[in-house]
């Protein structure tokens, strides 16, 4: 497996997570188990994902500003989760920011699919790219059972 083909695998759950989120409504346990699982994911993912993606992207001169731009956009995810958790879940724009993650999110994980992920794959060598795999797995394995 390639870090791309972990890393899709995620996208997919995050993907999945965030859909089921923004269909919840007000204070139920629901949306409150879906948003903690929201926000454990895209926490976990993003470090594992700065960890062994861009890190190495970062000293390839042809990757360097696109691992810089999506590592900005873990930032702004960061920021709308801290908004989240300061809004009560029966607020009516608590469920404006959810869908405001959504898009955010969306918007990052298909420009990494369709713009990192190709400048990457010409960047990182092929066996680089499988260890990157393993590196990415154990990190997100260490970081689901802390």
């Amino acid at each position: 497996m390639t870090i791309f083909e972990a890393l899709r695998k995620d996208h997919d759950i995050q993907r999945d997570l965030l859909a089921r989120l923004v269909e919840t409504h007000g204070d139920s346990d629901e949306r409150d188990s879906l948003y903690k699982q929201v926000r454990a994911e895209l926490q976990y993912h993003a470090a594992a994902e700065e960890r062994a993606l861009y890190i190495p992207m970062m000293s390839i001169d042809l990757t360097q500003e696109k691992a810089r731009h999506s590592v900005a956009e873990h930032h702004e995810i960061d920021e709308l989760l801290e908004l989240l958790d300061g809004t009560d879940y029966s607020a009516t724009h608590w469920l404006t920011h959810a869908k405001q993650l959504q898009d955010l999110v969306t918007h990052h994980l298909d420009e990494e699919e369709q713009e990192v992920f190709q400048l990457a794959g010409r960047g990182l060598q092929e066996k680089q790219k499988t260890s990157l795999a393993s590196e990415y797995t154990e990190e997100m394995q260490r970081q689901r059972s802390a």
